[in-house]
């Protein structure tokens, strides 16, 4: 508890002092009241009690107007999360087999769910997980497809990312990831119409949105070109990082070979170039694991302590008591205990 004008309190004393006598009641002068020694004094006794009450009233006006505080100062860690949407390529050609870390066949899709799974909930190793971030799902094969809207609820999220399957219908075919790069963009753009937080972290406290691509072919369906859509994305501040899974082999150092390049990457590169992400290349689980590592290391919730105070004003409790006090003297004096001079 402290006072904001403690100075205040100091009057108390003084003013006690000053009005030690005009508080009382008036009386009568006799010579003598021995006349009176036996009889009652009756109400008479009890007049010291609105004098009292008066004086209280005065004291704790004095502390009302000191300003009575209580407050408390207590730290919050606070998360500023990311945004991100997952894209990922559910055409026919993701049939095809790719080498796992035991050198056995599967399919490419079997493997990008995997991978997909272990970015969302970590790995235990070095994947870390996406617990503070906000998620999304979207799968595209000629048309692109919203499978999750941007989430919290990430055990929702790993089910519907392990029920993916390869798209078999052959009218449903193709490769429409220009689509699918606006229809995300354009989420991560209208997240602040989302309501809703979880523990510590509030979308409003989002500023980075993320984009991961992956995909196997190039783009030949659907109503957006990958460079608009790379366009949208950068207009609204979204990074994409653009993964192709293929046949393709990294460098000995890791880099990207221009040269190495089809004109379906190339374009893939460009849209991760103008928007501040990367692309990389990944022909195998183990180029895919160390692509997704990378993207998980670049983009982390950066975690700031933030100070709160809290004030509650307690002026209240003596004025509101000062307030009763004086009622009840004034009752007092104009019934039970009035008094004629």
């Amino acid at each position: 508890m402290n006072f904001v004008y403690l100075w205040v309190l100091l009057l108390i004393p003084v003013v006690l002092f000053l009005l030690r006598g005009r508080l009382r009641r008036t009386s009568l002068q006799v010579s003598s009241v021995g006349l009176w020694s036996d009889a009652d004094a009756g109400r008479a006794r009890y007049l010291w009690i609105p004098v009292s009450l008066r004086r209280l009233a005065l004291v704790l006006l004095l502390v009302a107007l000191a300003r009575p505080q209580a407050g408390s100062t207590y730290d919050m860690d606070v998360s500023e999360g990311i945004a991100i949407q997952l894209l990922v390529d559910v055409s026919s050609s993701m049939d095809m087999n790719v080498r796992d870390l035991e050198g056995q066949n599967r399919s490419r899709m079997e493997v990008a769910k995997e991978m997909v799974e272990k970015f969302i909930a970590g790995d235990g190793d070095t994947l870390a997980g996406r617990e503070e971030d906000l998620l999304g799902l979207i799968t595209f094969a000629r048309y692109a497809d919203t499978r999750s809207p941007l989430t919290f609820g990430h055990d929702a999220l790993l089910q519907i990312v392990g029920s993916l399957e390869v798209q078999e219908r052959p009218n449903e075919d193709g490769t429409a990831y220009g689509d699918a790069l606006a229809l995300a963009a354009a989420r991560l753009q209208n997240i602040e119409e989302l309501q809703f937080g979880q523990g510590s972290v509030q979308v409003d406290s989002i500023e980075s949105r993320v984009i991961i691509l992956l995909t196997d072919g190039e783009n030949n369906s659907g109503a957006h070109l990958p460079l608009e859509a790379a366009g949208l994305a950068k207009e609204w501040g979204c990074r994409i990082y653009c993964i192709s899974l293929g046949d393709t082999q990294d460098s000995a150092s890791g880099e990207v070979q221009v040269e190495q390049l089809t004109a379906s990457e190339r374009t893939l590169q460009h849209i991760s170039d103008e928007t501040g992400g990367i692309f990389r290349q990944a022909s195998d689980y183990e180029s895919l694991l160390s692509v997704y590592e990378e993207i998980d290391r670049l983009e982390r919730s950066e975690i700031s302590t933030r100070s709160y105070d809290r004030v509650a004003e307690w002026f209240w409790l003596p004025l509101s008591v000062a307030l009763l006090s004086l009622l009840i003297a004034l009752i007092l004096e104009a019934s039970v205990l009035r008094v004629v001079p």
